[in-house]
């Protein structure tokens, strides 16, 4: 009499005489960028798990971290020549939550509680913006045929850089703002308005085009601006951090500007709505 179901196999159907699937050895070099996307998702979840005791410039200095790691593992992949599709994907999974989970949970535990639900809403909404986000950029960098401007701009404010601005709010507080319910209210309408910002159509700089050769007497003007600001940040860590998020909101009219002037006039940006990708009209 035959049984009703097959024999259970964890490996799957024996064709190989049992011996079972043959395993690839995978050099550590491929496991190094994965390796920094795990760290990034440590780094978030436990800067969230910082914000829920209290101890809040751990927490924001561990999302800020974990956003740093999961901005550089895609460049070590291709550095290492390391990429791969299971590289692409867990990079996308760990983007959401460096990017955009860890920061509203953290901004919510920090300040936005006191707006009670309009608080919590205002953090659900910046989430799921980046999520949004997140999506569309993943779609377009898909895509065979690309728009001559996506070389230099990102369509609406990258997921990293929405992380930083988010804080806002936060680096504010730690520099002594009173924390009281008016200043959650502007907090959570804040907060908003960076998530429109996320998956907004706002042309936004990617700064791509400084990956080219610098000129020579250039060099060293440029080690010493970097040198000053890391020092400005390791000193006066929540006031660098404070310019450096009001300096990028600055600069969003300016750089929509300059892409109206580059590429405005010769094409305009379309939303196909089968695949909710970019395409250009020219």
């Amino acid at each position: 009499m035959e049984t009703p179901f097959p024999p259970f196999e964890p490996n799957g159907p024996d064709n190989t005489g049992g011996r079972g699937p043959r395993l690839r050895e995978i050099s550590p070099r491929l496991m190094i960028p994965n390796l920094i996307t795990v760290l990034a998702i440590c780094s978030g979840l436990t800067g969230v798990r910082m914000a829920f005791e209290q101890r809040f410039e751990l927490a924001v200095a561990l999302v800020l971290l974990a956003a740093f790691l999961d901005g550089i593992d895609g460049r070590v992949a291709r550095l290492l020549k390391a990429t791969s599709k299971f590289g692409t994907q867990m990079d996308s999974l760990a983007d959401i939550v460096n990017f955009g989970i860890a920061p509203s949970l953290v901004l919510y535990s920090f300040l936005l509680d006191q707006a009670r639900s309009l608080g919590w809403i205002a953090a659900m909404m910046y989430a799921v913006a980046a999520g949004l986000r997140l999506a569309r950029f993943n779609v377009m960098a898909e895509r065979e045929i690309k728009a001559v401007w996506q070389a230099d701009y990102f369509l609406g404010v990258p997921a990293p850089a929405g992380a930083m601005l988010v804080l806002l709010p936060v680096y504010l507080g730690f520099l002594g703002i009173p924390q009281g319910p008016v200043f959650a209210y502007l907090a959570s309408l804040y907060t908003v308005l960076v998530g429109f910002c996320l998956i907004s159509r706002l042309p936004v700089w990617s700064g791509k085009s400084l990956g080219g050769r610098i000129r020579r007497d250039l060099v060293l003007p440029v080690l010493l601006l970097l040198v000053l600001y890391v020092a400005f940040l390791m000193s006066f860590t929540w006031e660098t951090m404070t310019l450096t998020a009001l300096a990028y909101l600055g600069s969003l009219p300016f750089s929509a500007r300059a892409w109206g002037r580059r590429y405005g006039a010769e094409a305009s940006v379309e939303i196909d709505p089968n695949s909710l990708t970019e395409t250009t009209a020219e």
